[in-house]
Parts: C-alpha cells; sequence; structure tokens
C-alpha cells in the first residue's frame, strides 16, 4: 500500500480500520465459528468456551453493524430471536478466510513465544 494512500498514525488509515475488526476479544472467535456455517446463537454459546450469552450478543451485534455477519430469521416455530440464524457474509468470509485465517497461524507458529513474553 502506498504511503501516500494510508500516512502513519492518522486516525482513518487501513491499518486501524482492519485492526479495529480485531479489537474485541470475542469478534475473531466469533467469525472463526461462523466459517463453519450459519449457526444460531444459542449454538455458538455453547461451541464457544468462556463466552457468555450477552458478550455473544455483543460481538454479534458490532459484526452485524460492520456487514461482516448477516441475520436472518427463518420462518416457523423457531422464527423468535433464539431461531435466528447467523451467517458470514461475503465481506466476512474475505476477512475470516484471509487475514483473520493468517494471523491464528502465525500465533499458533508462534504459540510458545508468545507464551513466554
Amino acid at each position: 500500500m502506498p504511503e501516500e494512500q494510508c500516512p502513519i498514525f492518522v486516525v482513518d488509515c487501513h491499518v486501524r480500520a482492519a485492526a479495529e475488526l480485531v479489537s474485541h476479544a470475542w469478534d475473531p472467535v466469533v467469525l472463526t465459528a461462523l466459517r463453519l456455517g450459519p449457526t444460531r446463537r444459542k449454538d455458538l454459546v455453547a461451541g464457544i468456551a468462556g463466552a457468555s450469552d450477552k458478550v455473544l450478543y455483543q460481538s454479534l451485534q458490532r459484526l452485524l453493524a460492520r456487514g461482516l455477519v448477516a441475520r436472518s430469521r427463518p420462518a416457523g416455530p423457531t422464527a423468535g430471536a433464539a431461531g435466528a440464524i447467523y451467517q458470514l457474509t461475503a465481506l466476512g468470509e474475505s476477512f475470516a478466510d484471509g487475514p483473520l485465517s493468517a494471523l491464528a497461524r502465525w500465533a499458533a507458529e508462534h504459540h510458545a513465544a508468545l507464551v513466554d513474553s
């Protein structure tokens, strides 16, 4: 990326915009979990150790607002909020499968050094 497009320390820098996507600890975890496919919130809570329903709700709201996740409500008896299905948007998939996946690989490769720090 050319320097003129993103001067160092500028508030609206592209790096800052991308870093904000991982600034909340649970957002990348939720994105990674949704890589497996459309999921209900209750199943995310059950499948993500250590995350409360409140934390997951807040994370999903941030990801929805940023356009990384979409919510749909199927018809029928599960049509309420508990039945809402969350899935990655095309933008969410590109982030989760690209930079987020690379970050996870880097963290796995350097786990020992990160833990020893």
